[in-house]
């Protein structure tokens, strides 16, 4: 099923994640209806938050970006209760944009490699290590568990700069292609 998209401006964005408890959400119906809405969105990251549930699950697909980022092939994973366990000191700038705040994108600098604990749709727990885009979609995504979008990273000029728009999309003043949530 495909769910609404929350936009910038729903408190849902901003309010603190919980932890999901084994048996409490079913994780695989929700990560089956995140990667359906994902797909008609055309995003390569959705997080809980974006679709109203304050808890601590994203879902990540770069399958679309695979002609551009060939490591991204075949990173479709669901990501439970993760940690960030490590941030490489080496860092990269890239233009990102979120489906929560159509229209905008701004350069983001983030460190190049992380390492991330989380559990996966079975609850058994995993540790690995990202670089490039694929550490960049998780740390996108990981931020909306932290009550956090990405023009939160963005120097103050360049909010000066977007302040109208984050203000119309809060607004309702705002058009995306997908299902969402004013």
């Amino acid at each position: 099923m495909i769910l609404p998209i929350y936009l910038y401006g729903q408190a849902a964005l901003r309010k603190a994640t919980e932890p999901v408890e084994q048996g409490e959400v079913d994780v695989k119906q929700l990560a089956s209806d995140m990667y359906e809405t994902l797909t008609a969105a055309e995003g390569c990251g959705l997080a809980a938050p974006q679709v109203g549930l304050s808890i601590r699950m994203f879902v990540v697909d770069g399958t679309e970006l695979g002609e551009d980022y060939p490591d991204c092939v075949d990173f479709k994973q669901a990501f439970i209760n993760p940690e960030i366990v490590s941030l490489s000191d080496e860092q990269s700038t890239y233009s990102e944009g979120c489906l929560s705040l159509p229209g905008i994108s701004e350069n983001v600098v983030r460190p190049k490699t992380i390492t991330i604990r989380y559990q996966d749709l079975d609850f058994k727990w995993h540790e690995d290590t990202f670089t490039d885009f694929k550490a960049r979609i998780v740390q996108h995504e990981y931020d909306h568990l932290e009550a956090h979008v990405f023009t939160d990273r963005i120097s103050p000029l360049r909010k000066q700069f977007i302040k109208n728009k984050l203000a119309n999309i809060a607004k309702g003043k705002t058009v995306a292609r997908y299902k969402y949530k004013r």
